[in-house]
């Protein structure tokens, strides 16, 4: 449904830009960086309301790339990844949102909104989960106002199972979800429980922009869109290994190139079968999760521009 229609809402909320001067600190960048976030929650209320109707489950991460005015501007809302390879360089477009990288924001909206924890989860965070045996006793522990760690007494409500989990790709809020930001999920609950998640999930995406006229681009610059299945087994460097590697076989006119590229990082993602499953050449698994990959050349085939 999102790859059907939130490119809709977001040409539609463009549309509405105004053309005339604007105040000095409107610019016209954060109107369309606000179009674009108008443009996700739109999409995320449409799948709130026919889901009533289609009895649609489920949600997903979005990934997008709008080129306006000389202006690339990539939004993510999920656990994908975008990254510029130019000339060897390699330039971040966005980050993950995991429970990891918003355990504060999460936090906070336990601690602002303690109802929306059922009694059965405690917004603080501790290395471990705290045993009934420990109760009196101090131990470290963190919450939506910290970065380090402290000391605190156990108290009975420290018992309840933490609002985030885990370590890493088993990170979890409420136990369930590793993902923070996406669409859809308006059904999610607790495992079993009533409790529903999507109040802590957030639609909106972060959105960061990168002027095209600043720079001199080649053909071999490019701009590399990735679902987790492929950032889960593969590193930034190990991208743009292989964007080097693959465009360099190819004339700087072959528009097949690009395709070729996307291809080679999909197959070294997944590996190849052996007797134990799928391999990569280190001997680690695959990836098993949903790999998609987009190349988008930021300088025309055979052009510096």
């Amino acid at each position: 449904m999102a790859s059907r229609l939130l490119h809709r809402h977001i040409r539609e909320q463009l549309k509405d830009l105004p053309c005339w001067p604007l105040q000095k600190e409107v610019t016209h960048e954060s109107l369309v960086v606000g179009a674009i976030e108008n443009a996700f929650q739109l999409m995320d209320e449409q799948m709130a309301r026919e889901r009533r109707g289609h009895q649609v489950e489920g949600g997903c991460c979005a990934l997008v790339v709008v080129y306006l005015l000389g202006k690339v501007y990539v939004a993510n809302a999920g656990d994908s990844r975008a990254i510029i390879v130019r000339n060897g360089e390699i330039i971040p477009m966005s980050q993950e949102f995991t429970p990891e990288t918003e355990r504060q924001r999460l936090q906070l909206l336990g601690f602002l909104k303690p109802e929306l924890l059922g009694g059965e989860f405690t917004h603080l965070e501790f290395p471990r989960r705290v045993q009934p045996k420990e109760l009196g006793q101090r131990m470290l522990y963190r919450d939506q106002n910290m970065t380090g760690w402290a000391y605190k007494k156990i108290e009975l409500e420290d018992l309840r199972f933490p609002l985030v989990c885990g370590e890493g790709k088993k990170a979890r809020v409420m136990a369930t979800i590793g993902v923070t930001r996406g669409l859809g999920d308006h059904n999610l609950r607790v495992c079993s429980s009533t409790l529903p998640i999507k109040p802590f999930l957030s639609c909106f995406p972060e959105v960061r922009v990168y002027d095209l006229t600043q720079y001199e681009h080649c053909p071999d610059d490019v701009l590399v869109l990735g679902t987790d299945g492929l950032w889960d087994v593969t590193s930034d460097c190990e991208v743009a290994a292989t964007v080097d590697k693959v465009l360099s076989a190819y004339e700087p006119n072959d528009p097949s190139r690009y395709t070729a590229l996307a291809q080679a990082l999909v197959l070294g993602a997944r590996g190849t079968p052996r007797d134990r499953g799928w391999r990569l050449p280190n001997n680690k698994l695959g990836s098993g999760d949903d790999i998609s990959v987009f190349i988008i050349p930021l300088g025309g085939p055979g052009s510096y521009s």
